[in-house]
């Protein structure tokens, strides 16, 4: 089930955003994560989150949070990745917008292959000076009937 974020929701988002983008993100030092937690934690809330619970046992399985047409991020509990959830939560975003833009990083192929099967293209290539990693801005634009 895909519903709104709820302020009760918050400390569970956040324990999945640091354990997917560890896992993920395994070529950027853990403590680069574990630095900016509380810095995500206070603005995540100024996004629009979406989050996919579990009907049967109402556990958080993932959530997307984008502002305006940009997708901050999607991330799925890996005990839930590869069953759909990703593209439950994509196609939320979808649903509401024309067009949408997000940024991956380069070294992500797992990211990058399901943003191109979800007919993202990749427009730019750019540095993330805080990383030190090469990322790739990508763009959906809703196909007319």
């Amino acid at each position: 089930m895909i519903r709104p974020f709820k302020p009760s929701d918050l400390d569970e988002l956040m324990l999945i955003w640091l354990k997917t983008n560890c896992e993920a993100h395994h070529y950027i030092a853990k403590s680069y994560w574990e630095s900016n937690f509380e810095n995500v934690k206070e603005l995540l809330p100024q996004a629009t989150i979406m989050v996919a619970e579990n009907k049967q046992t109402h556990k958080i399985e993932g959530f997307i949070g984008t502002m305006a047409t940009f997708i901050a991020g999607i991330f799925v509990d890996n005990a839930s990745q590869s069953n759909g959830i990703g593209k439950l939560l994509l196609d939320s975003a979808k649903a509401h917008s024309s067009e949408l833009l997000l940024e991956v990083y380069q070294k992500n192929t797992k990211a990058i292959a399901f943003y191109q099967r979800e007919d993202f293209v990749i427009t730019a290539e750019k540095h993330d000076e805080d990383t030190n990693e090469a990322a790739l801005v990508m763009k959906w634009t809703k196909t007319k009937d």
